[in-house]
């Protein structure tokens, strides 16, 4: 771990990290300490797989979710460009709102977060966005909650646009890029191939598609790794033409997938989650990272981590700290009085994982309870 080196080599990693926590983005001074959370807008009802209807949760206020943020005491908030259902977040932008939009939401974010010396992140699926998938049948594998989007001429074409509009619109600090993986709904569709990606293939590899089944799985990680890297490269140079400020979060559930380990984007992100949020795979990634790069761990009910366990260790190692959920309570959470007024110990999955952070982000013991109808601590 960084922090236990000893070398020349390692102290200098270090004072560049450190470096790193100083810089100033868009909005504020890039915390010493990351504390993020993430109301998550892509699971909820209606739509035609596991996420929501566009428009759902489009009465948001972001007076109110600011001040949620603020309450627990985040210092970086993230939220949303494109949601998974493929409708913005923010009005008159180049993709489609998320119908009935009642606030132009993430710029309103972003505008007051910064009145309080707080980042705010957009985020963008790269692997899934259902309106993609509906209206572009030949560019996609259907529109599963499932990666599904092959990294083509015109994807990234669409990437580039939806990037540089909503970072030059809106004035976020940063925007998390997730599922940067390969279209795993191949495998459900009886590993054919679309046209379009048999084309890609070509493309990258710089020879003729095999045929269906007879892909070798080296060829499938070369392709997978070119492919990968490609996209990488359009979202980093959307976001660093449009403002060299602007942070690019890559999220990864496993840093081990062969497509991604030891590559680029590893090297080149600002900041790096390790989503599934264990010890073991937090280490492997810092020996994958570049110089600059701020990590960071995740509590959140589907890595079934234990938050006695991740956020002393985290904190130990100077590693930042994150946590997602979709609401529970209209388009929000609970107040804070709902997570200090119990033990942390009382509450199971993703309010257990709040309550520990609450207390974390506010400077509390873990073992604080706020007495009933009493102020929070500060």
């Amino acid at each position: 771990m960084l922090q236990h080196r000893s070398t020349l080599s390692g102290r200098l990693v270090l004072v560049l990290a450190a470096f790193a926590g100083a810089l100033v983005c868009a909005g504020s001074e890039v915390p010493k300490e990351i504390k993020a959370y993430d109301i998550d807008f892509n699971w909820g009802a209606g739509g035609p797989n596991g996420f929501p209807m566009p428009g759902h949760w489009a009465d948001a206020d972001p007076a109110a979710h600011v001040a949620w943020y603020e309450s627990i005491g985040c210092n970086v908030i993230q939220t949303f460009c494109v949601s998974c259902n493929g409708y913005a977040w923010f009005k008159n932008g180049a993709v489609p709102e998320q119908p009935g939009l009642k606030h132009d939401f993430l710029p309103e974010m972003v505008r007051l977060a910064h009145r309080k010396n707080m980042l705010v992140f957009g985020y963008f699926c790269i692997g899934s966005n259902t309106r993609w998938g509906q209206t572009r049948p030949e560019l996609s594998y259907g529109f599963p909650s499932e990666p599904h989007i092959p990294f083509t001429d015109e994807y990234l074409a669409y990437l580039d646009t939806a990037i540089r509009d909503a970072v030059k619109r809106t004035g976020i600090d940063g925007f998390m890029v997730d599922w940067l993986r390969q279209p795993t709904s191949r495998a459900s569709n009886g590993n054919q191939w679309l046209n379009c990606e048999q084309r890609l293939y070509a493309q990258l590899m710089g020879e003729p598609f095999p045929g269906e089944g007879k892909v070798t799985p080296a060829q499938m990680d070369e392709y997978g790794r070119k492919a990968v890297d490609r996209c990488w490269q359009a979202i980093r140079k959307a976001a660093k033409e449009t403002n060299p400020d602007c942070l690019v979060w890559l999220t990864c559930c496993d840093i081990h997938d062969p497509h991604i380990a030891n590559s680029r984007a590893l090297k080149e992100t600002d900041w790096l989650l390790n989503e599934a949020g264990d010890t073991e795979r937090t280490e492997a990634a810092q020996k994958m990272i570049g110089p600059h790069t701020r990590l960071i761990t995740c509590l959140a009910s589907w890595n079934n981590q234990n938050p006695d366990v991740i956020v002393p260790a985290a904190r130990k190692a100077g590693i930042g700290l994150y946590g997602f959920t979709k609401p529970t309570q209209g388009n929000l959470k609970p107040p804070v009085s709902y997570y200090l007024e119990k033990p942390a110990s009382s509450f199971q999955g993703d309010d257990r994982n709040i309550a520990v952070l609450a207390r974390t982000y506010r400077g509390l013991p873990q073992d604080y309870v706020q007495p009933a109808n009493a102020a929070p601590a500060p």
